[in-house]
């Protein structure tokens, strides 16, 4: 596991959750997705193999990318206040940011 990679991961997330550009929570997301707020959908690295493959079909008929993240479901709660293993990012700066980290692994 990249552990610089993980920290800009959670750096980046924590700006995005206090801009409120972030959606927590799996129907959340999916709701985002499905009403073309989302721009990118974070998993964490600890997600159900159920739970992503759902998001990704969701994502798949929605054009939206899924980023599988290396923050697990804890790390988010202490990102956000909440265990997630899903989280929508609704602004394309942000989602083009977590992109770039996927890119340079």
């Amino acid at each position: 596991m990249n552990s610089e990679k993980k920290r800009k991961t959670a750096d980046l997330l924590s700006i995005c959750i206090k801009a409120g550009k972030a959606v927590k929570g799996f129907d959340s997301a999916a709701e985002a997705a499905e009403n073309g707020k989302a721009h990118a959908i974070l998993t964490a690295c600890d997600a159900s193999e159920k739970t992503v493959k759902e998001i990704r079909f969701i994502c798949g008929k929605h054009g939206v990318t899924v980023i599988e993240s290396e923050l697990s479901k804890a790390e988010t709660a202490q990102l956000c206040g909440k265990e997630t293993a899903v989280l929508a990012i609704c602004d394309d700066g942000f989602a083009k940011g977590f992109l770039k980290f996927e890119k340079n692994d």
